[in-house]
């Protein structure tokens, strides 16, 4: 039993510096756009909710989305508002709800911002090799489709 909570103490280990190495050369990669992760992760919602037809989005929709409370995610609309990227507007069946949407230009940041990200997934798995980065992907499918609670793992 010791031996396997070492291995698992070395594996979350890995994974954390792994993750935050990825999250590291994206927000490098993301910088020239003038966002921040928190902004980024947001436009990434709001353009997910506009390729599917759900525009325009609810603050109280995003919010939830991000996993952060209703007045921080006014405070990245309020920069993505400012930057041009997003508006926002009353919503007609609710007036106390807002809703956001993308603009052009949001848009066309949205397309360079999926190019950082994927120019910088590409920079971390460059070491793997093909057969590596297939059992890599089905390892984290498993990891992140596992929806029981932990207490009972």
């Amino acid at each position: 039993m010791l031996q396997i909570m070492a291995s698992n103490d070395d594996l979350a280990e890995l994974f954390f510096r792994t993750t935050k190495r990825l999250r590291r050369t994206q927000a490098a990669r993301l910088a020239p756009l003038g966002l921040t992760p928190a902004q980024a992760r947001a436009l990434r919602i709001i353009g997910r909710a506009d390729e599917h037809g759900e525009q325009p989005l609810r603050m109280s929709a995003l919010a939830e989305h991000l996993g952060i409370v209703p007045r921080s995610a006014t405070t990245v609309v309020d920069a993505l508002v400012a930057a041009g990227l997003v508006g926002r507007q009353a919503d007609p069946a609710n007036r106390r709800a807002t809703l956001v949407t993308l603009t052009a230009a949001g848009r066309e940041v949205l397309a360079r911002m999926s190019q950082a990200r994927r120019d910088a997934a590409g920079e971390l798995f460059t070491a793997l090799s093909d057969e590596q980065r297939r059992l890599l992907r089905d390892l984290l499918a498993t990891l992140a489709d596992d929806t029981s609670p932990p207490a009972s793992r």
